[in-house]
């Protein structure tokens, strides 16, 4: 349980608040995260990692010397937006490039790609490294392909203290991915964690048993055992971990037992002398181990076991020195720590272009149904946070209520200041993928911004433009987010949604209201079907049973506005 909190919904930035005021003279708050407080040196690479929050000390607890230089923090188990990326980059970068780094999810890959983006687009060089070591969410020869969970502590802190020992750009990347493919970690949980605000937690284990294979964002385990004692849990782990060789076989190692929220530290030392035990009986000598709560998920009950194998040069910088407000590893940083830090990145605001009175009657309307679809979605966001659950971190119906919520705010005020119709979406849009962050953040942000681009500032929407501009939107959310039918996404009830559309003609409400049956019956039918993409991929049995919500909340998006539209 979360005691305490002021408002669920702005929890994420209360906690990045609060951490920055319990560390004023390390840390900077800047849109988006942290950032160090001295300007990264000239020259140096910054590293930027970053993920959802709920996982503290990762990754705004490793911003400091000898690790990190930012940090977006999303909000609670959803990737930061592009917009947040962008502006810790931007903070971070001292004209030594930067790389992003974040734990291998279709959210974060999907917001961390679009930053990216937009600043080699401004002559900036950015690398981008997805850490991959869970075992449990893929086969042993997809590595890359695999989720990242407590494996970014040791990758991180390798490409920190090689960007401080002077490494470039390339190389830091070189050894970020050379960390990343020599390790691997296995977690296991003894209940699931609860979101603030919630009644419940997002999963529970039975009594008596243990999930193995869980990630950090509240996903349920792959299987289940009965709970194990210590020394059981450590030979599952240590046996999990060790059974594939990773591409680096060396016999030393860094090792973290992570613990993820409610299993304490005299807990995890007594599991850990088992975990040492079993390790020196395999042949690895140890290298300066972590035991501890370093990659956590809320209040969940559980550890992970983390084994990275060790060279000469990854060695180094795994006991190279760091100061950060959460890992502290003794020394002195050496080399150049940087300078009193000058003006600070912040997004301007969108400037409001002229708009005619045909445009800007369209655009009320368009407010309009954006506050009905707020209504809509703050009444089905228990339910779509229920069915989220079963298969994936519960967060669904909390990030469509943040995304919703801030792309009608930000409509309302640009009506308000006289915009016309493209606009409003166009801003409505970048502040629902801001604000709401996730894959699904992402996409319905490019759906309201491919429907503004199908509008004119200048002349009154029309019933096809309508029609053209829904199909578009349709067709960018599967180009961005790379699912198709079957995979149990959004995709399943848009694309027959786009299909009933596409060369439609007459009434726009009586041509959307047609097609949201199809989408209807689509979303329902994905009950049928397991899961194949994105976090819900790794239990794809599990969703058997239960519809996407994805699919569910478009459904029901695009069923109101059939209604809205045929008024």
């Amino acid at each position: 349980m979360t005691y305490l909190f002021d408002d669920p919904k702005t929890f994420p930035a209360d906690a990045v608040a609060g951490l920055v005021a319990a560390h004023p003279e390390e840390l900077l708050q800047v849109h988006g995260g942290v950032v160090r407080k001295d300007a990264t040196p000239t020259g140096q690479p910054a590293l930027v990692v970053g993920g959802g929050s709920g996982h503290y000390p990762a990754f705004a607890g490793w911003v400091g010397p000898g690790f990190a230089h930012g940090a977006p923090c999303g909000n609670i188990f959803s990737s930061p937006s592009a917009d947040q990326v962008y502006s810790v980059a931007r903070n971070a970068d001292n004209g030594g490039g930067v790389i992003l780094g974040f734990g291998h999810y279709a959210g974060d890959v999907l917001h961390f790609g679009v930053a990216a983006e937009k600043l080699r687009a401004e002559g900036i060089d950015v690398r981008i490294v997805a850490v991959s070591d869970d075992v449990a969410s893929g086969e042993k020869g997809d590595h890359r392909d695999r989720r990242g969970i407590a494996g970014d502590l040791p990758v991180f802190k390798i490409a920190g203290a090689a960007i401080q020992a002077g490494a470039g750009l390339a190389d830091a990347e070189r050894l970020a991915w050379k960390a990343n493919d020599a390790t691997r970690s296995l977690g296991v949980a003894f209940d699931g964690c609860t979101l603030p605000g919630a009644d419940d937690a997002l999963f529970h284990v039975p009594e008596g048993q243990m999930a193995i294979g869980l990630g950090i964002h509240g996903e349920p385990g792959i299987d289940e055992k009965p709970m194990p004692s210590a020394a059981e849990l450590a030979k599952i782990l240590v046996d999990g971990v060790l059974e594939e060789t990773p591409e680096l076989d060396s016999t030393r190692a860094a090792v973290v037992l992570n613990g993820l929220g409610t299993v304490k530290y005299e807990e995890m030392f007594v599991v850990w002398g088992h975990v040492a035990e079993l390790l020196a009986e395999a042949g690895i000598t140890v290298v300066r181990p972590e035991v501890g709560e370093h990659v956590t998920s809320l209040d969940m009950a559980g550890l992970s076991l983390t084994v990275m194998r060790l060279d000469e040069e990854l060695e180094q910088h795994w006991l190279a020195p760091a100061d950060t407000p959460a890992f502290r590893r003794g020394g002195t940083v050496q080399g150049d720590l940087g300078t009193e830090r000058g003006e600070v990145y912040t997004p301007g605001e969108d400037p409001i272009p002229e708009a005619s009175e045909e445009s800007r009657t369209s655009a009320a309307k368009v407010t309009e149904i954006l506050g009905e679809v707020r209504s809509l979605l703050e009444e089905l966001e228990p339910e779509l946070g229920r069915m989220d659950a079963i298969a994936g971190d519960g967060d669904h119906g909390q990030g469509m209520v943040l995304g919703i919520r801030a792309a009608h705010a930000t409509a309302q005020r640009a009506t308000e200041a006289g915009a016309g119709a493209r606009t409003v979406l166009v801003q409505a849009g970048a502040s629902w993928s801001a604000e709401a962050g996730g894959t699904s953040g992402a996409l319905w942000g490019a759906a309201l911004t491919s429907v503004g681009s199908a509008f004119s500032d200048q002349e009154k929407v029309t019933d096809q433009q309508i029609v053209t501009a829904l199909v578009q939107a349709v067709e960018a959310v599967e180009r961005l987010g790379g699912a198709k039918p079957g995979d149990k996404t959004m995709v399943d009830a848009a694309v027959p949604f786009r299909e009933s559309l596409a060369g439609a003609g007459g009434a726009a409400g009586e041509a959307i209201a047609v097609a949201a049956d199809k989408a209807t019956t689509a979303a329902d039918s994905t009950a049928d079907i397991a899961a194949h993409k994105g976090r819900a991929r790794t239990h794809g049995e599990k969703s058997v049973g239960t519809p996407d919500p994805g699919a569910i909340s478009f459904s029901k998006i695009v069923t109101l506005l059939g209604q809205q539209l045929s008024a």
